[in-house]
């Protein structure tokens, strides 16, 4: 009730403000909004509801709903007031409201003039995957979690598109969802990884294609990279390196042979460290990886036995790995309730990527 009577309140004080006012948050229109949304050093951040943003939101967007307990709190945990917030809802009553209160709080905001509606009716992206905000008192890094193995990693507007698949399970229309990447990582050449279609939409004469050698070897596009293999990716200076991943139980090592696919480990400016696992079990090569001085801040460890790791071998996983955050991934139906008790010292963020 405290969530609701301050919203009518804020709502009511906001409606008459001019499009730039006092408080240091501004309103600006679909293509002004655009072109600052989507700039280094600014989080965008979708104030409705969760199931409103999983009918459709802006690329790249965090959802934080202004209407809950809580909404300062949350957004100061995940944001430092460094990083600008570009702030929309459906009509931009709510949004303008959360402007004032975050302004107040001594953020910089842009607020998305009539909100959502107003961005659907220019035809502008967007998409219906969920978001997450990964920070460490720096540039935010942003893991768009699609479905299945495929993920984007977006830093300082810098896209990395990891396995894009069009048609495995939903479709994803990469052409109209996400904008061209910079660089498309590929972990092994299995069909639910390695979709030439879906690299084609992502590609643009810029994009750099990386894959492990088969997947370089039957499609004939971009460079391969081999276990243990380092290089950077320009221009700003995120390093690569790609790390084995197999099956070592007794009758499964040809899903995933030893020496033929990638995982890969990416490093930002700041020491945030991004682990994607790739088709794997719990390999001892992953207890290499947990350096204390260098941790990884968000691991991406499958967990869909025959073919990848037990819920048991994710806990021992992340127990080598030692991850500050880790999101399960290529699961289907596998039951992770009980990963976040199996470790208590590690955030376990649970989401649909089936």
């Amino acid at each position: 009730m405290k969530s609701k009577a301050l919203f009518l309140t804020l709502l009511m004080s906001v409606l008459g403000l001019s499009s730039c006012n006092s408080n240091n948050w501004t309103d600006l229109d679909p293509d002004e909004f655009e072109k600052e949304a989507f700039t280094a050093g600014t989080c965008i951040i979708d104030v409705r509801s969760a199931d409103e943003y999983a009918q459709g939101h802006l690329y790249r967007a965090i959802n934080v709903d202004f209407q809950k307990d809580g909404f300062i709190d949350d957004i100061s945990r995940m944001i430092d007031k460094e990083i600008r917030l570009a702030i929309y809802c459906k009509s931009g009553k709510r949004s303008a409201a959360a402007s004032a209160v975050l302004s107040d709080a001594g953020y910089k905001v842009i607020n998305l003039k009539e909100g959502f509606l107003s961005w659907a009716a220019a035809q502008k992206m967007s998409n219906t995957y969920q978001v997450e905000c990964i920070t460490n008192g720096t540039e935010p890094l942003y893991a768009t979690l699609i479905k299945h193995g495929s993920l984007e990693i977006s830093y300082k507007g810098f896209s990395i598109q990891v396995d894009p698949v069009s048609g495995y399970g939903k479709n994803t229309d990469y052409s109209k969802e996400f904008p061209k990447a910079d660089v498309i990582l590929v972990t092994h050449e299995h069909g639910d990884h390695l979709d030439v279609n879906a690299i084609k939409a992502l590609s643009s004469d810029k994009t750099r294609i990386i894959m492990n050698a088969k997947s370089q070897q039957q499609t004939g596009m971009g460079q391969a990279m081999s276990n243990g293999q380092r290089t950077w990716l320009d221009p700003i200076g995120i390093s690569l390196e790609a790390v084995p991943a197999y099956n070592t139980t007794a009758g499964r090592e040809q899903f995933h042979p030893k020496g033929n696919g990638n995982g890969y480990v990416l490093g930002f400016y700041g020491g945030l460290k991004a682990y994607i696992a790739g088709d794997t079990e719990d390999i001892p090569e992953m207890g290499h990886l947990n350096i204390p001085d260098n941790r990884i801040t968000v691991a991406f460890l499958p967990v869909n036995q025959p073919y990848t790791m037990t819920v048991e071998q994710c806990v021992n996983a992340a127990n080598m790995i030692n991850p500050e955050i880790l999101i399960p991934y290529h699961f289907g139906q596998t039951d992770l309730s009980g990963l976040p008790d199996m470790l208590p010292d590690t955030k376990v963020l649970l989401r649909d990527m089936q």
